[in-house]
């Protein structure tokens, strides 16, 4: 490489159409998934305090939800569901009239052409708020497998595109395939949370999704933060077990992990830009301390250039605004 003078690599950088034509990362539209909390009533449109600009909606909101978000090139949803009632085995998870089975199936007939993706868990459901079956105030992973396999074949059997496991018990995927395949629903894709760490960031979230442990925490199934060898373990059992897409979550404070799963495995890669990572950005903005379009669509970009193929991002909708107005 020639020295300086000879060499100036701010020659590339001096006006915006140059720094456009050598730009490495690009983001697009099409990598975006939006989050949606779906809740029981009708004509329910009500802010989510903690993460302002997203909402819970009742079933007869999500039609129309669903078709803005198509309008704007988004290709994809993913769904969480607050039931009416829970149980100590979430039965309103896996019930074929459940909240997210219905939304299914208004979502579908609105916008067919939209990608409805569904959380997989159970943590919403329980009365205690864990992602399993509980025996002596442990989660009881092989005691779940079958609910979590049950949850998702109800909700492939609504119309979803694909099924997406969160509650990190081992062998969950193997046990959604089977149930898929057994039914016929070949054609169903899984998309794993497949490094799912025990984070801080969730939890505007778990606000939203009225989903806190009502005793202990999840350290006992999701992810040691310091760990980043153990994810390519957890990606490398779950691409054996059949998962079509990978995921690692939270993204902002795991780009390490990002890349690392880039890296070792050829699988489509998500990323999931947590509730936390989101707040922080809202609420540094409306202190006038950052300016939130620039620092979103850097976070995301982030993401992308450290390896991931799509974006989870509560922004998806302000990102394609700000991505086609350039």
């Amino acid at each position: 490489m020639a020295p300086f003078p000879q060499l100036r690599l701010r020659r590339l950088r001096r006006t915006e159409p140059l720094r456009k034509m050598v730009r490495e990362t690009r983001v697009n539209i099409d990598d975006l998934i939006y989050p949606l909390f779906v809740v029981p009533g009708q004509r329910v449109k009500e802010e989510i305090a903690s993460m302002p600009g997203n909402f819970h909606l009742s079933a007869d909101q999500l039609s129309q939800e669903a078709e803005e978000i198509l309008r704007l090139g988004i290709p994809a949803i993913i769904l969480f569901g607050l039931p009416e009632t829970k149980d100590e085995l979430g039965s309103a998870a896996y019930a074929s009239d459940g909240i997210i089975q219905k939304a299914v199936r208004d979502i579908k007939r609105a916008a067919p052409d939209l990608i409805v993706i569904t959380d997989v868990c159970l943590c919403q459901y329980t009365s205690h708020g864990h992602c399993g079956v509980i025996d002596d105030d442990y989660v009881n992973n092989d005691k779940t497998l079958e609910l979590i396999a049950r949850t998702a074949l109800s909700h492939a059997e609504a119309g979803a595109d694909i099924v997406a496991p969160s509650d990190m018990m081992d062998g969950r995927v193997a046990a959604i395939r089977a149930a898929l395949d057994d039914s016929g629903l070949h054609s169903t894709v899984i998309m794993a949370y497949a490094a799912k760490y025990a984070s801080a960031f969730y939890g505007p979230f778990r606000d939203a999704a009225e989903s806190a442990p009502q005793f202990g925490d999840r350290r006992s199934y999701q992810m040691d933060p310091a760990n980043v060898r153990e994810a390519l373990r957890e990606v490398e059992l779950d691409i054996a077990e059949g998962a079509d897409i990978v995921m690692v979550k939270p993204a902002l404070a795991y780009l390490d992990v990002i890349r690392k799963v880039r890296d070792a495995f050829n699988h489509p890669l998500a990323a999931y830009s947590v509730s936390g990572e989101f707040s922080m950005i809202k609420a540094a903005a409306r202190n006038g301390w950052l300016d939130e379009k620039q620092t979103a669509l850097e976070v995301i970009t982030a993401i992308k250039r450290a390896g991931a193929d799509m974006i989870v991002t509560y922004y998806a909708k302000e990102a394609a605004h700000w991505l086609t107005s350039g």
